[in-house]
């Protein structure tokens, strides 16, 4: 597993202490997010041999993207649907992402073009394309 003292190196030499410091206490780190005087930075998450950083959407967004899948999926409340859930791995086919998209669209008032929705797979990936798009629309 790489370690964040690793991913440092990416990030600003500001932020190489910070990191350096969390990785001597964390061994099983899965994720981490940065937040300073309300900016949000990117978040660092990582899986077995790989290091994946991303933008982070706010989390209220994520929680409605949530709750859209859970009820596009009609998944039972007890079904664990965080940012790194794959729609795939939810039980979604190619229609099922597409209603998908559509309860967004309807829920934030967006518009996804057919491009953007292809590269959707998991809820993260949903949130941060919808962050992006409001913030394009205002």
């Amino acid at each position: 597993m790489a370690s964040l003292a690793q991913a440092s190196t990416a990030l600003s030499t500001s932020c190489k202490p910070t990191l350096q410091a969390l990785s001597s206490r964390v061994s099983s780190l899965k994720s981490v997010s940065f937040s300073i005087t309300g900016k949000r930075f990117p978040s660092l998450s990582s899986r077995p041999g790989r290091l994946q950083v991303s933008c982070s959407a706010k989390p209220e967004t994520l929680n409605k993207v949530c709750d859209i899948v859970k009820k596009q999926l009609a998944l039972p409340d007890t079904t664990a649907v965080t940012a790194g859930s794959k729609f795939t791995e939810l039980g979604a086919d190619s229609l099922d992402t597409v209603e998908i998209v559509m309860g967004l669209e309807e829920e934030f008032g967006i518009s996804v073009e057919e491009d953007s929705a292809q590269t959707i797979a998991t809820v993260q990936d949903a949130a941060d394309l919808i962050e992006k798009l409001v913030e394009k629309k205002a």
